[in-house]
Parts: structure tokens; C-alpha cells; sequence
């Protein structure tokens, strides 16, 4: 395939903006993939699906205080006082409401690292931020050989089913995807991927919050200056933001009442990142082992690094904490890990959610590559946010360092040495998960946390032989 042209990609991306402000480096060519990685990201998809529909399962018995296994009694309350600490009573009843059981999210996002040991699953994105750019990336560089996943608007036809599916009874549904002023970054995005299901046909529109008109207990969409109702309402605003959502109140209603169908639904335990310290608590191993899929389990055992959350307790002195050790022993005190050698520091901290630092990476602090009293500030932050909001600690692995051309400023290719994080986009159609495409953030390998940010690469993926992926140097 022949290499993207620096002009045309810096033209394209003048005349198609994809997210409000932003700018990345660019990239000649597609992330490369090989076929037994391909393999790996789609069971990926199906063990992320696994793990949520087992999370509701593990939060509904826990509020309801029901044993969590067959054969044994295994009463935790904790999980859903864990789940549930700092959200509002009213958001709590609409996550446990009859209306929304069983239902997730029908986009799922996970943030993969690709290390010397495979890839490492550090969280799940059910508010994925990056589509609409993936499925103009995906169009973009699908050239004849090009190899792209999610060629041929593949990733747009996937989410189209996905939010149509939810209402099966109308053959052409209505949908609003409501951004809000918070989110405002990843607007343009939708508004190109609604504009182009709309040129096949769809009714599919991008609103404000403020935009959407209540009508009983249905919502409507003004559509050619008429209103037009809503059968799904895809959500890309965060739950922390819903103060802020002025019609907050009129799409929970409409949701209860089974007028609109809200996806990803208001559930904020699905979008907690100590969901996956969960995975590895030593109380709950049983409850996965029963409550995964044959194979799931060791497959996200390997994938997400081992989790902890922060909490601050008081313990009697013959106790201590689920917790990283130091020096070789238990800790009985999260302060203690400030005493911690560099290595045993090798630790990301981070807010699990329903605040504006949980996302983005502002929260993240990596403990080894802070000074102590730095790191021993961040741990006390923590420890006197966990009232509302809990952090939890995850073993750092290293994304492994990779090579691949990338245009400079002045357009011309050079081999940057990075590190590669990737998000697989995967559409939730009953049981299974669809790939659409994955969106590749290779940034510079001084950086050691990975997120969007303007001197990174972001490209689409494509199947390559073993020989023309890039490997370690």
C-alpha cells in the first residue's frame, strides 16, 4: 500500500475536524496488527461483555443481600456500598429500577497497553470517547491492500445496528445522540458520523441536552421544525455531569417509563474503574469462577493488572490491608506505601469515577516515576477523597517500546520510537461483540502514561503479516 501523503491527511483533517481543539501527529500508515493479535482483541471483546454482565449479577445480589455462590454462603454487602459511595439516592433507584435490568452498554471501549508480555487491559470505557475519529480514520487510510479492520464505513453500519436493535418494532428508530457542553471536545465526531447515517436514510441526529422536548413521558427530537420522537437516546455525557444536564430529570422518567430506550444506561457501577479491582478481590475470586464464561476468567486474569482499592479504614493491630506489600510484608496503613522502594512504587493511582478527574488521565500518578513526598501527597489525596470517591492502585505494566513512521512538522517521515496504547471499538449485539475497528495512540516512548495528547500518533489498525509489525527495540 502506498503511504498517505503529508498534505493530503493535513488537508483532510482541515476541512473534517474530529475533536474540538485537538490536534496529533500524523501518520503515513496504518498500526499494524498481525492476524494471531486480531484473534486475541476479538476474544478480548467477548470477555469484556462477560465481565459486565457478571458485574450486574455481583452488584444486584450484593444490594439485595443475596448469596453470591451455589454451594457456599458468601454474603458482600461492600460491593455495592463500594459501588454505590458518593452517587445521589435518586441515581442509585434508577440504576436498580426494572426498566434497566440487564442492560449495558452496546459500545464498549477497553484501553489495551501492548507490553513485552502481550496486551494489559487497564480499563473499560462504556462513555468511549474516539469513535466517530476511528471510523473517519478507518475511511481514510482503506486503500486496495490496506488491510484496515472496519473498512468499508464498517464501524459506522456497526454502531447504526447496534442503537436500532434496541428498538426492534420500528423498522427505521429514531435516535438522538445528546452530547453535553462537558463533552463538548468529542461533538464533531458524532456530528459526522450522524451526517453520514442520515445520507443512507436514518433518522439519526446529534442534540444538546436542552435541545431534547418533553412530550408526556416521551422525548422528541425537533427535526425540520417538528417534533419527532425519540426510541434511543445514545448518552455521551458522564454521570457526574448530570446536574448539569438540564433535561436529566425528563430522559430518567421517559427511561422508566419504557418511552426511550438510554444507552449506555445510567448505571454508574458499569462505568466504576475499581469494578476491576473486583476481578482480583480474594473474597470474589469464587464468584467470577462460577459467573464467567469457560476460559474468561484466566483470560482476564491475565489481561488486567492487579487491582486495589483505596480505602481508608481503621484496623485492629493483628490486621492489614488488601494492599501492594513493602519491603517483603504486609501494610496495615495506605501511608505506608510512601516508604516503598522505587520499584515496589511501580504503581498507577487513579480515581475509579463519578468525578471530572476520573477520565482523561488527570487523576493518573505513576508512583515511580514521583518523589516520595509526591507520591506520599497523592495517596493522602485519595485517601481524603474516598468519602465520595474511591482510587484504586493498579500494578504498572510498561507498554513495551515500538517503532513506526511518523510525520514531523514539516512533513516529512521519520521512525518514532513510542508506545502503543489501543482502543478496539466492539458493538454489542445480544451475546456477542462485534469489532469495528481500533483507534492506535502511539505516543513518545518518554511518555510513560498513554492518552491522546498533540505530539502522539493516531491512526487506524490493519492486518499485517508478523513481518511488518513493529516490534521492540
Amino acid at each position: 500500500m502506498e503511504p498517505l501523503a503529508f498534505p493530503h491527511l493535513r488537508d483532510t483533517f482541515l476541512r473534517q475536524p474530529l475533536f474540538q481543539d485537538k490536534t496529533w501527529r500524523l501518520s503515513p500508515t496504518a498500526w499494524p496488527l498481525t492476524p494471531a493479535q486480531l484473534i486475541e482483541i476479538e476474544r478480548i471483546g467477548e470477555g469484556c461483555l462477560a465481565f459486565l454482565k457478571a458485574l450486574e449479577i455481583l452488584y444486584t445480589r450484593s444490594w439485595q443481600g443475596k448469596n453470591l455462590l451455589r454451594n457456599r454462603e458468601l454474603i458482600a454487602p461492600w460491593v455495592a456500598e463500594y459501588l454505590d459511595r458518593g452517587k445521589p439516592a435518586h441515581l442509585i433507584a434508577h440504576q436498580r429500577h426494572a426498566a434497566v435490568k440487564g442492560k449495558g452498554p452496546v459500545v464498549l471501549r477497553p484501553d489495551l497497553l501492548l507490553t513485552e508480555e502481550g496486551f494489559a487491559l487497564t480499563e473499560i470505557d462504556a462513555v468511549p470517547g474516539g469513535l466517530g475519529l476511528t471510523a473517519f480514520l478507518n475511511k481514510l487510510y482503506d486503500q486496495p491492500g490496506a488491510g484496515v479492520i472496519g473498512a468499508n464505513d464498517q464501524l459506522v453500519e456497526e454502531f447504526y445496528a447496534a442503537l436500532a436493535a434496541l428498538a426492534p418494532h420500528k423498522p427505521e428508530p429514531c435516535i438522538a445522540i445528546v452530547v453535553s457542553d462537558e463533552a463538548a471536545t468529542y461533538l464533531p465526531e458524532f456530528t459526522w458520523i450522524a451526517a453520514r447515517l442520515r445520507e443512507r436514510g436514518h433518522h439519526v441526529h446529534v442534540l444538546h441536552p436542552t435541545e431534547i422536548m418533553p412530550l408526556g413521558s416521551t422525548l422528541c427530537a425537533p427535526v425540520d421544525g417538528n417534533p419527532e420522537q425519540i426510541d434511543v437516546l445514545y448518552r455521551f455525557f458522564e454521570l457526574f455531569d448530570l446536574e448539569n444536564v438540564k433535561t436529566a430529570n425528563f430522559i430518567v422518567t421517559a427511561a422508566e417509563a419504557g418511552e426511550v430506550v438510554v444507552t449506555p444506561p445510567m448505571r454508574v457501577f458499569q462505568e466504576e474503574k475499581l469494578a476491576l479491582a473486583l476481578l482480583h478481590h480474594p473474597q470474589l475470586e469464587d464468584f467470577w469462577r462460577e459467573n464467567l464464561p469457560r476460559g474468561t476468567w484466566p483470560l482476564l486474569q491475565k489481561l488486567v493488572p492487579h487491582s486495589w482499592i483505596v480505602d481508608p479504614v481503621n484496623l485492629p493491630p493483628n490486621a492489614v490491608l488488601d494492599a501492594p506489600w513493602v519491603g517483603g510484608k504486609p501494610i496495615h496503613r495506605w501511608e505506608q506505601l510512601a516508604e516503598a522502594s522505587q520499584k515496589e512504587r511501580n504503581l498507577i493511582l487513579k480515581a475509579s469515577g463519578f468525578h471530572e478527574t476520573a477520565w482523561g488521565a488527570r487523576s493518573v500518578v505513576l508512583g515511580s516515576d514521583v518523589a516520595r513526598d509526591e507520591w506520599l501527597a497523592a495517596i493522602k489525596h485519595a485517601m481524603e477523597m474516598a468519602p465520595q470517591t474511591l482510587h484504586i492502585l493498579q500494578d504498572y505494566r510498561k507498554p513495551m517500546r515500538l517503532k513506526h513512521p511518523v510525520y514531523n512538522h514539516e512533513g516529512q517521515i521519520y521512525e518514532m520510537e513510542g508506545r502503543l496504547r489501543l482502543c478496539p471499538f466492539y458493538f454489542v449485539r445480544g451475546d456477542h461483540t462485534h469489532l469495528g475497528g481500533a483507534l492506535a495512540t502511539f505516543c513518545p516512548a518518554d511518555k510513560k502514561i498513554i492518552h491522546g495528547m498533540k505530539d502522539a500518533a493516531m491512526l487506524p489498525s490493519a492486518i499485517a503479516e508478523p513481518a511488518a509489525v513493529p516490534v521492540g527495540v
